[in-house]
């Protein structure tokens, strides 16, 4: 279950839906970055080293993937998780609703992040071209602070709890 980063994460019903779609948001994740280092970095896919280890790459480590993709729910949850449901009329339940919505600005938002240079390198730092354990932690808190930059929200680590805030 994804914790509570803000007094007013009260919309259960997104986190769940956010929770469940855990291996999927990653697979899109992984997806994306590759498409926006093919995009910035290789545009004609030629056959170089990076790119060809980032194609070829089996087993991914997905650890760090995991926390960026916790930080990214939040932010939406703090965005658009107001727990005002609002009427149904094409037969889907809320669940199915916010797991829909939450994977496209998942995917706008890995698009618009993927438009820096330093977020594209840091994410396949963490994952395609992860090397060691140091390199994947220092990656992880350049993507992190990216993506507090990018949506203006800071999140503080207070009694061992982190909180999210808009900045």
């Amino acid at each position: 279950m994804i914790a509570k980063l803000f007094p007013l994460d009260k919309n259960y019903i997104l986190r769940q839906a956010q929770s469940a779609m855990l291996e999927q948001g990653i697979g899109l994740m992984k997806e994306e970055i590759i498409r926006s280092y093919v995009a910035y970095f290789n545009p004609l896919q030629l056959p170089e080293s990076t790119y060809t280890t980032i194609i070829t790459r089996e087993e991914v480590p997905e650890a760090s993937l995991s926390l960026l993709y916790a930080q990214l729910s939040g932010i939406y949850r703090l965005r658009f998780g107001s727990n005002q449901l609002e009427l149904l009329f094409d037969g889907r339940s809320h669940f199915e609703k916010f797991q829909d919505d939450w994977t496209a600005a998942l995917r706008l938002w890995m698009r618009q992040l993927g438009q820096d240079p330093a977020f594209i390198k840091s994410c396949l730092r963490l994952s395609f071209l992860y090397e060691h354990e140091q390199q994947a932690i220092w990656a992880e808190n350049q993507a992190k602070r990216l993506i507090n930059t990018f949506f203006e929200v800071k999140i503080i680590k207070r009694k061992g709890e982190l909180k999210l805030l808009k900045a």
